[in-house]
């Protein structure tokens, strides 16, 4: 290392070249780093969805689910499979080991679905999809007319698949467009069961005439001459006229001609809006809401832009000419440039703060610049490392380069004041400049790398908080291992050239009356008692144990109960509305119209002061069994005073119910961050409903909603939604000559109409429906009365040949492991952290419940944000551990003893005293969880703290090599000589760290806690190593514990010069 630095100083035109280069490559980097609001999170789901339209529960379950999830269970890797049945859909949801190669995993996935048969002809191919972070839209938009009522929203699907959804997919970084509301049109058919009697004509005819009049195929090719033509045969060109051509079959005449039946004969044709399936409206108008996801890895401020001039450019032409607008309702980067302008902000002030502390501790601009230099080479040569890793810029990284603001001087410090207490001493500027940073380069090679080591065992968490840790965890290493480099090249190449001058400049420092005194004080009363300490190693020895003993109980007394995540403090509540079961559309439009009613006047009056805040936006989408609803402030810092004026209006409704949340920015599900979810979980729905029920009971009375606590059962608990079910009567059927296949068709038509086929119209694939003329408007007790076709020319009534029958039945059927399943989420009020209610549901709810559930063969479990809580606190527990152990070995190695790296490590508990002190100060004036992001703080402080003492013991032991100092003399000589340097870069370290905790803005919860716990630590460790190194380094040193460590002689620079050493 002595060459390097000798080298540096010879060089200093070749260090500034290198450090211009650093910039400059720092400075591209960034450029080309995607910026988004948090590290990218992968988390190993797949998913298999199947449609199979008008299909009941029931049946979804058993012959689509079954079936899948008979085939999918053997893959490899698999850690659990969940399924959820509804109306016509099929998801089946598939997590994997963490370690899991996904890649792999998504080909063997598609491998095992090519194998599944059996499933329905009408269900649809399934479908995989991944499931992760970046499902969260990064913009909502809504599509409005700009003239009202007179312009339909309803119809434009095909437009809207051509004209907006296409050109928002192409934008480089929008990896998917989802669209509420613009149906397609569709050509429904209304069919006469009275001329279907006339003509002996029965529904399956019809609807295999259709089917086959839509044959269009390639047949081949005609070769003549130079000339090759393709052959294609197409059926028909369709229109609601040539449609009415379509010949269903011929017959016969009495003059012996055959008479072909039209369509047009027996049935009514017409090009028609489908009917709609959902409700949505914005800012009191009527609207289709459409949602733009993000591809992982791409930049989120450069990707929105794109979008604007996508919507800018669709308003002005597309849109103008049919008299629409598109609005973009919700903004991520947003929140994402305000995060990010205010963690740059208080990486200035930090910055500015950090300088005011060189400044004061030297006393001198040029010293100050020297060290100073320090902040810019680190911080922008770490944007390298980024974009190298393939990492992006976020509040995360931001917040890590924040924090090594402080850290990236301190080795800058201890070398630059080694050099300056040389060069106070007479040595010249180069002597002092190589022997200062060669003294201490080993110390600060160590502190770096205690600082380093520290994050290994967390960046190899394969948890989705270890991926968060690992964007600040190598920020801050690249940054702190730059600071090393820095300090034993730049700083002794311009310490010997900006400290050249008359010796007697650096014989005094300039004085500030008062705060000198003061510093004086303290430090002749740390020297006061590290001589005494050292003198009376027993009552050194007390102090110390009083000092560990403090820590320990003040940790135990005031440690609080862990959270997952926080949430953040997006500017946007978002809430789904529940219904009781089996209620129409247009009934959920009517409660979602009293949550709209309750808002407007926060849109279109004043605000009340003391009350809920002005709206911004505010949309929803009603649709049959639920909405959901989203709403952002005028002023974002109080957006979460939202969240009553869309609960309130709900729970007002008999029977209905919402759960209504802030936006999370680490949690798309509705609990977010912080849901606990129990799966109850056994046989059949019937065991486990009761099981469910007293469930349900005991957290509504224990977690009541009048605190803010939010409940909600995933499905419904209540006895299912009314269900017509039809029992055939074979022996009728075999009477009337209509088999079991003819009758439900029969239903489907006359109910609410059957698609047959897919047509072409005008450019469009469209729907051709069959169904009755009153097929929309038919009731429960009309149902009886469809007019059944029999071959003989007979009309039957429905129930002359079934038996029909209201029932019960799920709206959703959900499985876990093969099991039928229902889930009760909790999301516990801000005031009650994760850790402590899962304690008191485990002890105070399931203790009893868990017994009669187990003899029913019911099983409960604790999953959601609270399992993935005890997940990463164990694994954090044991990482940290680890860290401590190899930081440990590390010391063994640098100081060749395993006696003073103990001492060392006792910085440690008291550092995490001070890390929960930090916490209890803040929770006075701000809520502040003890969330993993907050954790991490007592990670990095295991690192951090013991720098101080590596530098005293370094400094003691030189003394004895180089002086021939005794062991006492030698430890009071270090402290005396350290106090300003730990000083120095404890308080700059400090005040770099002051904006983070102090400022509050959007993102700024994701690092408070962290900045707080790290201030507060290093605060109260700095102190104590001060109090428990001397006699414990006494004890040691003088009972010849500690190895000798050789340091090369000193090489007079201004001698090689001349040749003589």
């Amino acid at each position: 290392m002595g060459g390097l630095i000798k080298t540096a100083i010879e060089r200093p035109v070749a260090i500034l070249a290198l450090v211009l280069l650093t910039v400059l490559f720092g400075t591209v980097a960034l450029r080309n780093i995607p910026i988004q609001m948090s590290p990218d999170i992968e988390k190993p789901i797949l998913q298999v969805r199947v449609n199979w339209p008008g299909a009941s529960p029931e049946d979804v379950d058993r012959e689509v689910v079954a079936r899948l999830e008979r085939e999918l269970a053997s893959l490899n890797g698999l850690e659990e499979m969940a399924s959820r049945s509804s109306r016509g859909r099929a998801r089946v949801t598939l997590t994997y080991n963490v370690s899991q190669d996904m890649d792999k995993a998504l080909v063997l996935l598609l491998s095992k679905l090519s194998s599944v048969s059996n499933l329905p002809n009408d269900a649809k191919t399934p479908e995989v999809r991944t499931s992760n972070s970046d499902d969260s839209p990064i913009a909502r938009m809504a599509l409005i007319s700009t003239i009202g009522e007179a312009n339909d929203l309803e119809g434009l699907g095909n437009f809207l698949e051509s004209d907006i959804i296409e050109p928002l997919g192409r934008v480089d970084g929008v990896a998917e467009v989802t669209v509420y509301g613009g149906g397609n049109r569709e050509m429904r058919i209304f069919i006469d069961p009275e001329k279907l009697v006339q003509y002996r004509l029965t529904l399956t005819e019809v609807i295999d005439a259709l089917r086959s009049s839509s044959t269009m195929m390639s047949v081949g090719v005609v070769n003549e001459g130079k000339r090759t033509y393709a052959v294609r045969a197409e059926a028909v060109n369709y229109t609601p006229q040539t449609a009415g051509r379509i010949v269903l079959r011929t017959d016969l005449s009495e003059t012996g001609t055959l008479v072909p039946l039209l369509l047009s004969d027996v049935a009514t044709i017409k090009l028609q809006v489908q009917e709609r399936t959902s409700f949505r409206r914005l800012m009191g108008e009527d609207a289709i809401i459409i949602n733009a996801l993000r591809a992982q890895g791409t930049n989120v401020v450069e990707t929105m832009k794109a979008v604007a001039l996508v919507v800018d450019d669709l308003n002005a032409t597309t849109l103008a000419a049919r008299d629409l607008n598109l609005s973009i309702v919700y903004d991520e980067t947003k929140y994402i440039s305000s995060a990010i302008d205010l963690v740059q902000q208080n990486i200035w002030i930090g910055g500015v703060l950090a300088l005011m502390v060189l400044l004061l501790f030297l006393r001198s601009a040029l010293p100050t610049i020297i060290v100073f230099a320090a902040i810019p080479v680190s911080i922008i040569g770490t944007f390298v490392a980024i974009a190298g890793l393939g990492l992006s810029i976020n509040v995360i990284s931001l917040a890590g380069l924040a924090f090594a603001v402080g850290m990236v001087v301190d080795a800058s410090i201890v070398s630059l004041e080694n050099i300056f207490r040389l060069r106070q001493r007479g040595m010249s500027a180069e002597n002092a400049a190589y022997h200062g940073a060669r003294q201490v380069w080993a110390p600060i090679l160590g502190s770096a790398l205690t600082t380093v080591i520290v994050f290994i065992p967390v960046l190899m968490l394969q948890l989705p908080v270890g991926q968060l840790f690992r964007d600040i965890g190598i920020a801050i290493s690249v940054a702190v291992l730059i600071s090393v480099v820095v300090s034993v090249t730049v700083i002794p190449a311009l310490a010997s050239r900006l400290l050249r001058g008359r010796d007697d400049r650096f014989g005094a420092l300039l004085p500030i009356p008062g705060l000198d005194h003061l510093a004086r004080g303290f430090a002749a009363l740390i020297l006061r008692y590290a001589t005494f300490a050292v003198r009376r190693r027993v009552v050194g020895l007390v102090v110390v144990g009083a000092v560990l003993a403090g820590a320990a109980g003040f940790s135990y007394r005031f440690m609080p109960q862990l959270d997952y995540l926080p949430d953040g403090n997006a500017n946007f509540v978002f809430g789904r509305i529940f219904v009781p079961p089996g209620y129409s559309m247009d009934e959920t439009m009517r409660i979602a119209e009293k949550m709209e009613t309750a808002a407007r006047p926060l849109w279109e009056g004043e605000a009340p002061a003391d009350g809920p805040p002005a709206i911004e936006r505010f949309f929803f989408v009603a649709f049959s069994g639920g909405a959901f609803a989203g709403a952002s402030a005028v002023e974002p810092s109080r957006v979460a005073g939202l969240q009553s004026v869309l609960m309130t209006p709900i729970f007002s409704e008999p029977g209905a119910g919402a759960f209504v949340r802030q936006s999370s920015l680490f949690g798309r599900s509705v609990g977010g961050s912080r849901s606990i979810r129990l799966d109850v979980s056994g046989p059949d729905r019937d065991t486990i409903l009761p099981i469910a029920y007293r469930l349900n009971e005991a957290l509504s009375d224990r977690f009541s909603r009048r605190e803010g606590n939010q409940i909600r059962a995933i499905p419904n608990l209540d006895n299912g939604a009314p269900q017509i079910r039809i029992s055939p009567d074979l022996t009728a059927l075999a009477r009337a000559g209509v088999s079991v296949r003819e009758l439900a068709s029969t239903v489907d038509v006359f109910n609410d109409g059957a698609n047959v086929i897919q047509i072409p119209i005008q450019g469009e694939l469209i729907d051709m429906v069959l169904s009755g003329k009153d097929a929309r408007n038919l009731t429960a007790a009309a149902l009886s009365d469809i007019p059944v076709v029999t071959r003989a020319g007979n009309i039957l009534r429905l129930d002359q040949l079934a038996k029909l029958e209201i029932i019960s039945a799920p709206e959703q059927i959900r499985r876990l492991g093969g099991r039928q399943s229902l889930s009760l989420q909790l999301r516990p009020n801000e005031a009650v952290p994760l850790e402590q209610a899962v304690q008191v549901i485990e002890d105070e709810i399931l203790v009893d419940l868990r017994a009669d559930a187990s003899a029913a063969g019911v099983t409960i479990a604790i999953k959601g944000a609270a399992s993935a809580l005890e997940e990463t606190w164990t694994a954090m527990q044991s990482n940290v551990a680890t860290a401590i152990a190899v930081i440990f070995l590390l010391l063994v190695v640098l100081l060749r003893n395993f006696v003073l790296p103990v001492i060392i490590l006792l910085a440690v508990p008291v550092a995490a005293a001070g890390g929960i002190g930090g916490l209890a100060l803040l929770n006075i004036y701000i809520r502040q969880p003890l969330d993993m992001l907050t954790m991490l703080g007592f990670v990095i402080l295991t690192g951090v703290v013991v720098n101080n003492a590596i530098l005293m013991i370094e400094q003691a032991m030189l003394h004895m090599r180089e002086e021939a100092m005794d062991a006492a003399t030698a430890i009071i000589e270090a402290t005396r000589n350290r106090i300003r340097p730990i000083f120095m870069s404890t308080l700059t370290s400090l005040f770099g760290l002051v904006p983070l905790v102090i400022f509050p803005g959007a993102g700024s919860e994701l690092y408070r806690g962290l900045g707080v716990v790290v201030f507060g630590g290093l605060g109260l460790s700095t102190i104590a190593t001060l109090i428990i190194v001397p006699p414990l380094l006494s004890i040691a040193l003088q009972s010849r514990l500690a190895g000798a460590v050789t340091t090369p002689p000193m090489i007079n620079l201004d001698a090689t010069k001349s040749g003589k050493v």
